[in-house]
């Protein structure tokens, strides 16, 4: 069994924050929003300790290369 408990508590930020109850005109509408608040956010530029205390931003760069 997996185990979701860092993946809930962001969902259920992105339901309370931007779904909520209200309708949306079309799924791309939904689809453009959504995307908006996960780059709004995600830190790219937040050290992690994770990724040699650089940002996510320059990991991936740093892959890319």
């Amino acid at each position: 069994m997996l185990d979701n408990s860092l993946a809930d508590p962001f969902f259920a930020t992105l339901k309370r924050e931007l779904l909520g109850n209200c309708p949306w005109l079309s799924r791309a509408a939904a689809q453009t929003a959504i995307f908006e608040w996960v780059e709004g956010w995600y830190n790219m530029s937040r050290l992690h300790s994770s990724l040699g205390y650089r940002s996510p931003a320059e990991y991936e760069t740093a892959l890319a290369a």
